[in-house]
């Protein structure tokens, strides 16, 4: 029986809702980047319904490189055995990219679902792109399931969640630094596992510090690129230079260096403007995602940076995107000479 579908964070919170009344409907659909998110919502969904002696007979999976859609049918169909419901996942396969006869089998399948099965299809290397054009089966999926994105956390959520796991190592760790391990690791619940387990074992004290942090966690990318324009701001234009020249030699792709530069770029500009508009670090927050330790630096770098230079330094970076793509220079010159010109529009 199809429930009320909702959307976005408010699918997340339904599904949320479900598990914990026990109230799990017969179709869900999960996508997003956040897979350990997914993993553990998936893993308290299996353990209510195939906590029992039956739990592999009441248990189906399909892949993309071993689907048939009638065998997945028939599996739907099955009754479940010792038990109230079974459990179907279908992984990786794009819905909206199966053949017609494909299409209409699964329309079938959403149309009959018996309300003692719980079936999910799984996003997780293939995007989640609906496509409204194919009305019949948009129309099935948006009735019968309940399509849950798995993103990022951020904010007070995961400052939480950071606590709540160096509390099960026996250490406590307070905001400011949980924001900053959070910045550090790009917000990734996935990449965070590891490195508090790390930081537990390694931390002497109670508390997990940020000279910790600093000595047991590796940075990403993305975190990395905040000291270039850091040092731009602060008129350390010899430091930002460096900066890059230490990325380039821990043989980081210069094109996906690129990229971080230029979202970066991105960023300060949405930064000026808010900032020029009395608008606050969690506001960029709001916007943009990300987390508050580094809202809050973006905006510190924006109020040392004019307008015209948050502009220019975007339309600099689109510029080398392009030589990058035609020139015959090299990727690494390229860059280094977009420090310098940064390092130029910056100065006052």
């Amino acid at each position: 029986m199809a429930k009320k579908p909702s959307t976005d964070n408010e699918a997340y919170q339904q599904l949320k809702a479900e598990i914990k009344q026990n109230a799990l409907r017969s179709c869900y659909l999960f996508y997003g980047e956040e897979a350990y998110l997914r993993e553990a919502y998936l893993g308290q969904i299996r353990k209510k319904l195939l906590d029992g002696p039956a739990a592999e007979f009441n248990f189906h999976r399909f892949r993309k490189d071993s689907l048939d859609w009638d065998q997945v049918s028939a599996a739907v169909e099955a009754m479940p055995m010792m038990a109230e419901r079974t459990l179907i996942l279908v992984e990786d396969v794009d819905l909206y990219k199966e053949s017609d006869t494909s299409r209409e089998k699964i329309i079938s399948i959403l149309e009959d679902l018996p309300d003692y099965c719980c079936l999910i299809f799984i996003y997780d290397t293939v995007d989640y792109s609906p496509d409204k054009r194919l009305k019949r089966l948009h129309a099935a999926l948006s009735q019968y399931a309940l399509a849950v994105e798995f993103r990022k956390q951020s904010g007070s959520e995961m400052r939480s969640w950071i606590q709540r796991q160096a509390r099960k190592g026996g250490k406590v760790i307070d905001n400011a630094t949980a924001d900053y391990l959070a910045f550090l690791k790009d917000n990734s619940l996935s990449a965070l596992v590891g490195e508090i387990e790390k930081l537990t074992a390694y931390a002497g004290g109670e508390a997990i510090t940020k000279l910790d942090v600093d000595t047991v966690v590796e940075p990403t990318l993305t975190a990395a690129t905040f000291d270039i324009s850091n040092a731009l701001a602060d008129g350390a234009y010899e430091r930002a230079l460096l900066k890059l020249r230490d990325l380039l030699a821990l043989q980081e792709d210069p094109i996906l260096l690129l990229g971080t530069v230029a979202a970066q770029m991105r960023r300060l500009l949405y930064g000026r403007v808010l900032y020029e508009n009395g608008k606050s670090p969690e506001e960029l927050v709001k916007l943009l995602g990300g987390s508050p330790y580094g809202a809050r630096m973006t905006m510190d770098s924006v109020r040392k940076l004019t307008s015209a230079f948050c502009k220019r330094a975007v339309l600099l970076c689109l510029e080398a995107d392009r030589r990058m793509k035609t020139s015959r220079d090299t990727p690494e010159r390229i860059l280094e000479l977009l420090i310098l010109q940064l390092s130029r529009e910056a100065r006052p």
